[in-house]
């Protein structure tokens, strides 16, 4: 599928229909890239047309599919991935797991020489507040969140396959938000029209936030200068407390911010009993609290992302403020 170009060169994208995969792919081609990018669908395959890329109809089980859709790029970006706070266990394993495995397979038979594989801060998640951690933070493939075990597990592929003729580096953002949001925005906009967002212990704790197109500022420069193996936290410029950052998110689409709040011993236990009720009993739809919900809502989460601002010359290139005023202007 190598085609001749006038443009800098080729990438092939996997999740490029998702909120952070389409800002790179219109990114990339704002750099002069070429881009191709794995569909599923017809759907998607529209989308990330109309965000400027090739598709190429396959999912990750489709080694060959990939292979032919990478061949002549020089890059290739992994955003896909089975999202969720709850699930069946083979389809985390599918798609977090051998789905990495897939790709990587696929971007090395095609010779593709960078490798970038978004990951999550959610891999270092089993049920404990992490303090202005860094890289070196231990992962948790045991974690009992099935999303935070499997990327655990995505991430150890990923450093196997590092130097296997292509330069394989890890890009972690953190609780990505801005406009074009589809997901979490939405959710949560949802969530506090209906009264059902409560604050667990107040909300008080603190977090690390990353703007979209920090994320994907970051996931560009570990492409140009990230090594083998290596893991980089990206963020926005400073930590800030959950319940003043998720209240003006929803405060950007209109609605008032909730003021009910939920003891974090009775939302922790909550959390256990519901995921047991469903695990047990032939319930249907997503138990109304699980444990991953539960520390995200409760436990700080704060990230030093000094190692990619040493290593890759990262900055963030959109401050909160901007990203919050694009929003609030629905843009």
């Amino acid at each position: 599928m190598a085609a001749e170009t006038t443009q800098r060169g080729w990438a092939f994208v996997t999740g490029g229909s998702g909120f952070i995969g389409g800002r790179l792919i219109e990114r990339l081609r704002a750099n002069g890239y070429g881009v191709r990018a794995l569909a599923r669908s017809e759907r998607s395959a529209d989308t990330v047309r109309e965000r400027g890329a090739e598709p190429v109809q396959g999912d990750l089980g489709d080694v060959e599919a990939m292979r032919a859709g990478a061949e002549g790029c020089d890059r290739a970006f992994h955003l896909a991935a089975q999202v969720g706070t709850w699930g069946k266990r083979e389809d985390f394993e599918r798609g977090n797991v051998a789905g990495t495995e897939n790709v990587l397979s696929a971007c090395a038979a095609a010779g593709v020489a960078r490798f970038v594989h978004c990951s999550t801060e959610a891999v270092l998640l089993a049920g404990h507040p992490l303090v202005n951690v860094d890289e070196t933070a231990p992962r948790r493939p045991d974690s009992p969140a099935l999303y935070s075990a499997t990327k655990a597990r995505a991430e150890e592929v990923v450093e196997r396959h590092a130097s296997d003729g292509m330069t394989a580096t890890i890009v972690r953002p953190r609780f990505v938000w801005g406009r074009g949001d589809t997901t979490l925005l939405p959710a949560l906009t949802e969530q506090a029209r209906s009264g059902r967002l409560r604050w667990i212990g107040g909300g008080t704790h603190r977090t690390s936030t990353t703007h979209v197109e920090n994320t994907v500022h970051g996931m560009l420069l570990a492409a140009e200068k990230g090594g083998a193996g290596e893991i980089y936290f990206v963020t926005d410029d400073e930590t800030v407390v959950f319940r003043d950052f998720v209240s003006e998110l929803v405060a950007t689409q209109g609605v008032d911010p909730p003021q009910g709040t939920l003891p974090t011993a009775l939302a922790g236990a909550l959390a256990t009993a519901s995921e047991a009720a469903w695990r047990l009993l032939p319930l249907s739809g997503d138990p109304p609290l699980t444990r991953f919900e539960y520390w995200i809502a409760s436990q700080e989460c704060t990230l030093d992302d000094s190692k990619a601002r040493r290593e890759l010359g990262y900055e963030p290139v959109m401050s909160r403020e901007q990203g919050m005023e694009q929003l609030r202007r629905g843009g």
